[in-house]
């Protein structure tokens, strides 16, 4: 499947839970604001009625699951976000900002479950073709930081869900999957060193932010 091109410009933000990506949503739409752009911000799992639907049984930390059926149901809730909101933003001229997309599930469902990156390829191909974001911010951290700041976000480990209840190791596995998705693709995924002082992060986005405006 071949998807049609594009005038708007689709931003990913990617990394391990208490990476660090939605401290800065705001602040690169509103960057791009600033630069006369119109902003949709998005997420998945979600960003559609029914992909939202599909996120609160994805995340539910009552609910278990085969790691086929969360992948494949995580590539269901990419289809309706493509079909019902990215792909006619950006058809429009407007910028796409999303918290996760498709790096997500070759570091979640292929490195943290262990499914093999052919089948995550084979969905990929099968739901958006070549399509691509323009640029992927990879905010990268330890575990160990990842979990303070998480702790510290959430208070009670109880409201956790789901992802965020798995034990160390299955974000060790995230984040090196991540990270080799990073060194294969570095003309697209940005790598942030996210343990550095805000202000350094934002100067390190803002940089790479313009070599695309």
């Amino acid at each position: 499947m071949i998807l049609e091109a594009t005038q708007g410009k689709f931003i990913t933000l990617e990394g391990i839970d208490g990476a660090g990506k939605s401290t800065h949503i705001a602040w690169l739409e509103g960057i791009l604001r600033d630069k006369g752009q119109n902003v949709v911000v998005t997420r998945e799992p979600g960003g559609t009625p029914l992909g939202e639907k599909l996120r609160t049984l994805l995340l539910n930390a009552g609910q278990t699951m085969h790691s086929e059926t969360e992948a494949l149901l995580m590539f269901a809730a990419r289809r309706e976000h493509l079909d019902k909101l990215i792909l006619p933003a950006l058809s429009r001229g407007d910028w796409v900002i999303s918290d996760r997309f498709t790096d997500a599930s070759f570091a979640y469902q292929g490195g943290g479950r262990g499914l093999t990156a052919n089948k995550i390829h084979q969905l990929e191909e099968w739901i958006q073709g070549d399509f691509q974001p323009d640029l992927t911010f990879y905010f990268d951290i330890t575990v160990e930081l990842g979990r303070e700041r998480l702790g510290n976000r959430i208070g009670d480990m109880k409201l956790a869900d789901r992802f965020e209840l798995e034990q160390d190791a299955f974000f060790r596995r995230v984040r090196t999957a991540y990270l080799e998705r990073a060194s294969k693709f570095p003309h697209r995924i940005h790598l942030v060193d996210s343990s550095q002082p805000i202000e350094k992060v934002k100067l390190s986005l803002y940089d790479k932010l313009l070599s695309i405006c």
